[in-house]
């Protein structure tokens, strides 16, 4: 029988078994990520994409060059057997296999690959990057691996490192960041008394599961709740710390069902959150209390050389990460060249402040399109026909025609010259390629607009009459085969759907 497991170590360790949960976790959800991320290659990773190398290498560094492995290939087949490189290497991680090398060569990859398209560095990928680079000096293979076949005899004991307290104080400053930005809104979104309308009330209706929630709890259930995500964000770690510290599982074991009951809500209410809240979910596994109760002793044993010297070198590297955090948000925001200021923000950005007010509007993406033969087509929806309604099916919601990492493209409207051309000029390009209008001339794209539409979010699923506005406008490349009422075809789109609507 096991002894009380309590106390300082308790608090800032973790188990094998834990850390082995945090690895299979966390490695599943890669490989799920990296997998997904083969559909985007093309768009975004070659020079047949949105950003081309000739485009990309003037502007960036020699530093920039050395760590962004993906900046020196081009073509699809190139990448696609970089990303098939990786995923190989997640698989390996998650199976256990050598889990430091592989940690290394996963974080050093993913760096790479998002530091290629600098667009497409979300949330999820912050995650990956943090969590894979203080996996580097973790012990991830001492259970449930297939290094360390499992030894049922073997007593648990307490891995006490500098990435086990990095980590837990990650997941400390990840809430206390979004909880704190939710309670400091201004316009009080995750009040009781928010007004018109709390945060809830406007982020469930993304999905059908949150339409039902909706109908189960009502508006003012929905206000009741509201307030109760702020404080599970900012109270679930330092219970789940205080409970380790006093050796007491069941407060453990609350912080994690409460934080992990948030993220599996959100999964299910907000579209594309699924991944972003199962890999916060893994980062929990550090937590768990399995293997206290076959821990044998919590006597500090006494380590070598080789064993001191690796804890002076991840200290040094997992504190200068945390300096280098602090720098950046503090004095190195006025990097002195684009090149720097985009590589440094994509390594020491460490915010964490999303969702911090009510959902004041809908937004989607409409792009009517005029093709050689003068019909008019959405573009953007890859549809034959231009539907200017709200997307969703039976009722409405806030879906749209290119979820995922195709929602980057609206937000970078503000591009010039050849970065504009080779933006909406792709969207040219993979209309022909997919329409065969080669064979069929007729079916060619000449030019588009490009729209986004938005709704204000009233109370009791309501939804205000839709604006729209004119995000770009594009001429295809060699698209002179123009009837002469073109114009005027995707003049009259755009007229009938501004009939009932206010321009922004």
């Amino acid at each position: 029988m096991g002894g009380k497991v309590e106390g300082w170590r308790a608090m800032l360790g973790s188990t094998p078994e834990a850390l082995a949960l945090f690895r299979i976790s966390l490695g599943f959800l890669l490989t799920c990520e990296l997998v997904l991320r083969f559909q985007y290659l093309h768009v975004f990773y070659t020079d047949e994409g949105t950003m081309p190398l000739n485009l990309l290498l003037p502007r960036i560094d020699d530093l920039y060059k050395a760590v962004c492995l993906h900046c020196h290939f081009g073509d699809l087949w190139q990448q696609q057997v970089l990303l098939t490189i990786q995923v190989f290497v997640s698989i390996l991680l998650t199976l256990g296999y050598k889990t430091r090398v592989m940690s290394v060569i996963s974080w050093y990859m993913y760096t790479s690959l998002i530091l290629r398209c600098t667009w497409l560095y979300f949330i999820l990928d912050r995650y990956f990057y943090y969590l894979l680079f203080l996996s580097m000096f973790l012990p991830l293979d001492e259970r449930w691996s297939i290094s360390r076949p499992l030894n049922k005899s073997e007593p648990s004991r307490l891995v006490l490192n500098p990435a086990t307290i990095g980590l837990k104080a990650l997941i400390l400053w990840i809430y206390i960041d979004a909880g704190g930005g939710k309670l400091m809104d201004p316009n009080k979104g995750w009040t009781y008394h928010a007004d018109p309308l709390p945060a809830l009330d406007t982020y469930t209706r993304h999905t059908v599961f949150a339409r039902y929630l909706y109908g189960i709890l009502g508006p003012e259930g929905l206000r009741l709740m509201t307030p109760t995500v702020v404080w599970v964000e900012l109270l679930s770690c330092p219970l789940a710390l205080v409970g380790s510290y006093l050796g007491i599982t069941f407060l453990v074991k609350l912080a994690i069902s409460l934080i992990l009951s948030l993220h599996i809500g959100i999964s299910f209410s907000i579209r594309n959150s699924y991944l972003l809240s199962y890999v916060a979910c893994s980062a929990w596994c550090v937590f768990l209390p399995i293997g206290w109760e076959t821990m044998q002793s919590s006597k500090v044993r006494k380590r070598s050389v080789l064993t001191l010297l690796g804890l002076l070198v991840s200290s040094c590297m997992i504190g200068g990460m945390a300096a280098s955090n602090v720098w950046f948000e503090t004095i190195g925001k006025d990097c002195s060249t684009s090149s720097l200021r985009q590589i440094w923000s994509t390594l020491l950005q460490n915010r964490w402040n999303v969702f911090i007010g009510a959902e004041e509007y809908v937004t989607w993406e409409i792009a009517p399109g005029l093709l050689a033969d003068g019909s008019v087509v959405d573009v953007w929806g890859r549809k034959d026909h231009v539907d200017w309604t709200m997307p969703g099916s039976g009722a409405p919601c806030t879906s749209t025609s290119r979820p995922g990492r195709w929602r980057s493209f609206p937000y970078i409207a503000d591009l010039q010259g050849e970065d504009a051309e080779a933006l909406w000029g792709y969207l040219c390009k993979q209309w022909d390629w997919e329409n065969n209008a080669e064979e069929k001339p007729g079916r060619k794209l000449v030019k588009f607009n490009f729209f986004m539409l938005q709704a204000d979010v009233l109370p009791n699923m309501g939804f205000s009459a839709t604006r729209k506005r004119l995000v770009y406008t594009h001429e295809c490349a060699n698209s002179n085969q123009t009837n002469g009422n073109g114009d005027e075809i995707v003049d009259d789109v755009t007229e009938n759907a501004s009939s009932t609507s206010d321009e922004l």
